[in-house]
Order: structure tokens, then sequence, then C-alpha cells
């Protein structure tokens, strides 16, 4: 449960800080030559520095419960960098997103909560019916923590499929955020 609540507490507190980035750093927007396409990086790159301290923590409890390094564990940085990935992809459209309708935050925020739910957070995927397993298998967290999952707790290499798939999908919807976000910044100054 805490590797759980530790890998979706980054999620959550980056893509929910993301949405509002811009209106929230309207000093810095209006600053000539600011480089805006820091703000949606920042908030990932801040929540993954939260994160990398209470990863001792988390190991600390493993090896006190007889968990042991192993090869398994080379592949941290790969899950790791393909979260951020994630996180990314999702600030930058949801950072341009509110500035035109505020209200995109408390959205947000709601599917932020709700996504806890179907997210096996709490739970393992073992303890899901077979048959609702293929549901949790499209949502990217779900991905995500069985990664952890897997390195962590069973000293296994992660699915290479799944997590493969996911770091294409979120390069490709970084991609378009990025576009969207140049597409629609030279509009933040007036919209502010």
């Amino acid at each position: 449960a805490f590797l759980g609540v530790l890998v979706w507490s980054w999620f959550h507190a980056a893509v929910a800080q993301s949405s509002s980035l811009v209106t929230a750093n309207h000093v810095l927007v209006k600053q000539p030559g600011f480089p805006l396409y820091v703000l949606p990086l920042v908030s990932a790159g801040v929540r993954f520095v939260h994160f990398l301290i209470a990863l001792p923590l988390l190991v600390g409890f493993l090896i006190w419960h007889g968990g042991r390094p192993t090869a398994a564990w080379l592949a941290l940085p790969l899950v790791a960098m393909v979260q951020f990935v994630l996180i990314a992809a999702l600030a930058f459209p949801l950072a341009a997103l509110n500035v035109r309708w505020r209200d995109t935050q408390h959205v947000v925020a709601a599917l932020l909560q709700l996504g806890m739910f179907v997210t096996p957070v709490y739970y393992s995927l073992d303890n899901v019916p077979s048959g609702l397993r293929g549901w949790f298998g499209a949502n990217p967290m779900a991905v995500l923590l069985e990664s952890w999952r897997a390195i962590l707790l069973r000293n296994q290499w992660p699915d290479p499929g799944p997590l493969v798939g996911l770091g294409v999908g979120a390069g490709l919807v970084l991609g378009g955020g990025m576009v969207l976000f140049a597409a629609v910044r030279h509009r933040f100054v007036d919209e502010l």
C-alpha cells in the first residue's frame, strides 16, 4: 500500500498542480523571454524530487521485511522515466487548457480523485476479478504501479510490452501536448 501511495502521490500532485501552472504563475508568464516550456517540466520534476526523498524510506521498509535489491532494480530508472514522461504529457495540455477554461483545474481534481479508486493504489491487480483486469490494463497508472510492484515487491523485471507501449503512447501525447501549448501560448498574457 505504501508503494502504491508513493507512486500515486507523485502522479496526483504533479498532474493536479499542472492544470494551474500558467494561471498561478502569471507574473512569470508576463516576463518577456521567459521559457514557458519550463513550467510543466518543473511541476513534474519537483514532485519527482519529493518521490525520491521518500524512496529511501520505502527501501528501508522493504529491507526490514526481508526484501533485498536484485538485478531487476536496474529497471527502476526506466519506470521512473516513463512515469515522468506521462506526467509531462498531461501537464502541457492541461496547463494550456486551464488558461482558456479555468474550471479545467476543478475537473482534473475530481477526475484524479476518481482515478485513485480505479487504480490499484491500495490493492494489487491480483485481487481484481479476471474479467475486469483488461479494463485496468487500459489505465496507464495501473501499468506503472504493477511495474513498480514487480520490481520492488516481487523482484521481477516489469512486463516490457505494456511498459514500452505506455512509454511510446506517453511520448506521442507529450509531443501533441507541446504542440498545443506552443500554439496557444501567445494568448496566455491576454487571457490572464
